[in-house]
């Protein structure tokens, strides 16, 4: 007797084609236990009839199971459970609720996880207007030559490239191209020991901060700034100064005596989007000569400078080894991508390369030479060159719109970047009309994530306000057909918000 058909399901919601589902379920049966060894499977014609698809698609299945072992075809007997397919744990697995006795929110003290971090719903993309910064748009992307290059990175000429472990190296093929034509176009001449890849931009900066500071130690970062460097400088135990930045980047001058590290963001600083002037540039590197400090430049969006022509990088400046410079292919590639590189010193590479090592050896090797196919081909060129075509047409719609409803911009932006830095009027909380606007389909990014604790200089974590009357919009990933009705029901929001806030007053 054959496992009767009433025991297949597909469910609904499963992920991939019929066939890729179905071989799932088949696969999920046997190794459950549920599909015992050697049992008769119902005939192809049968369990398309039952779950009501073409029976090749099911014929499509049973043959990838038999290549697998998970089925033996006996003539015109039909498809059988192999004897000798995967199968599970051999002793049973005790369901039903479990007491957790340990309290691990006290043991561990949240160090972590407590840190304020951007937050946005995991359904982002079925928002109408969802003004999300970092997000790609697919329609920009080149799927097809990214699909190719996938494949070739796949192929036997580079079996060993995919499978190898690097140790604590990074694919040759990457290095060169990055050494060829990324770093020359910021002006950066390195060497292939003074290069380093990451997983993105994040792992970068934590690598960064974890070689360079620690207790004792003192660094200084923009405020506002990216919450996630919040977080890591505050895991490092050094003492952490948010120097305030005008419409011009981070000022020189301002920076507080004492500093052992610099974290800034020349390019476009985060999140006000402001350029950093060369003048600046300078002052910032004849100040850390002067005073013995080393510079964490994070070059954020610098694909992105498409207003006005791009300024030569910190490092591209830099004589005396004092800057390491970062780098992301998150924004010009895909933020999944989850690829980035740093240049320093080759002393400092050494030690940042070690210490990656302890952590994860080195980024998937199959990743590697894929965007280095990506890359050496072209094609990471031509995505650019769409992708600062759309942002600046969008740039040009939101900036309209956003006019014409008489909003009130505070960053700067004239280079370019993927996003405009928002202020409500009379100090509104930018976190309560978010709520409001979710409600229409409208998401935004409120302000208040992005800044350090109130008063310049202090590390204390505390729970205060300041930059709640900041949001950001992003328009990388909005269709740009949707931009001006979405300024306008954030317009209709703070009309909204503000109207409720007097009547509150006048009470």
């Amino acid at each position: 007797m054959a496992i009767p058909v009433e025991a297949f399901r597909l469910t609904e919601t499963g992920a991939g084609t019929l066939q890729q589902r179905i071989r799932q379920m088949v696969a999920e049966g046997i190794v459950s236990g549920r599909f015992p060894l050697g049992e008769k499977l119902p005939s192809t014609r049968g369990l398309a009839q039952h779950l009501g698809v073409a029976r090749i698609t099911v014929t499509l299945a049973y043959t990838e199971l038999l290549s697998d072992d998970y089925l033996v075809s006996r003539g015109r007997s039909g498809y059988f459970v192999s004897q000798s397919a995967p199968s599970g744990p051999a002793f049973p697995i005790e369901m039903g609720p479990k007491r957790e006795a340990v309290d691990f929110a006290t043991l561990t003290g949240r160090r972590f996880s407590a840190p304020a971090r951007i937050s946005r719903p995991e359904d982002w993309r079925d928002y109408p207007f969802a003004f999300i910064y970092g997000q790609t748009d697919p329609t920009l992307f080149d799927h097809q030559n990214w699909r190719a290059c996938a494949l070739r990175a796949l192929g036997r000429k580079d079996f060993e490239a995919l499978t190898r472990d690097y140790y604590e190296r990074d694919d040759p093929l990457l290095i060169q191209y990055i050494l060829r034509t990324i770093l020359p176009r910021r002006g950066i001449e390195a060497r292939p020991e003074e290069v380093l890849l990451t997983m993105g931009a994040q792992n970068a900066l934590w690598l960064a901060a974890e070689v360079l500071l620690g207790p004792g130690r003192v660094c200084a970062l923009e405020n506002p700034s990216y919450p996630g460097l919040h977080a890591i400088l505050a895991q490092t135990g050094a003492q952490m100064h948010f120097v305030d930045v005008d419409e011009e980047g981070l000022p020189p001058d301002a920076v507080p005596a004492g500093v052992n590290v610099v974290f800034t963001t020349p390019s476009h600083q985060c999140p006000t989007n402001a350029t950093l002037p060369l003048g600046r540039r300078h002052d910032l590197l004849a100040r850390a000569e002067r005073e013995d400090m080393v510079i964490v430049e994070d070059d954020y969006e610098f694909e992105m400078s498409f207003l006005r022509p791009v300024s030569p990088s910190l490092k591209s400046l830099d004589r005396n080894g004092r800057v390491v410079h970062l780098g992301s292919f998150s924004k010009s590639l895909f933020p999944g991508l989850r690829l980035g590189y740093i240049v320093g010193p080759a002393a400092f590479i050494d030690e940042a390369r070690a210490l990656r090592a302890t952590v994860l050896r080195h980024p998937p090797g199959h990743i590697q030479r894929t965007a280095a196919y990506f890359l050496s081909l072209g094609h990471h060129d031509a995505l650019i060159n769409r992708m600062k075509a759309a942002y600046r047409r969008r740039r040009t719609i939101m900036d309209e719109a956003i006019r014409a409803e008489g909003l009130m911009i505070a960053g700067k932006g004239e280079f370019g970047g993927s996003s405009f830095w928002m202020r409500m009027p009379d100090g509104g909380d930018s976190e309560k009309l978010a709520l409001r606007l979710r409600e229409q389909g409208v998401l935004i990014e409120p302000g208040r994530v992005f800044f350090g604790p109130s008063g310049s200089g202090s590390s204390d974590s505390g729970s205060s306000r300041v930059g709640c009357e900041f949001y950001r919009l992003a328009y990388s990933s909005i269709p740009a057909n949707r931009i001006a009705e979405g300024i306008a029901l954030i317009a209709r929001g703070l009309r909204a918000h503000e109207g409720q806030k007097a009547g509150s007053a006048g009470l």
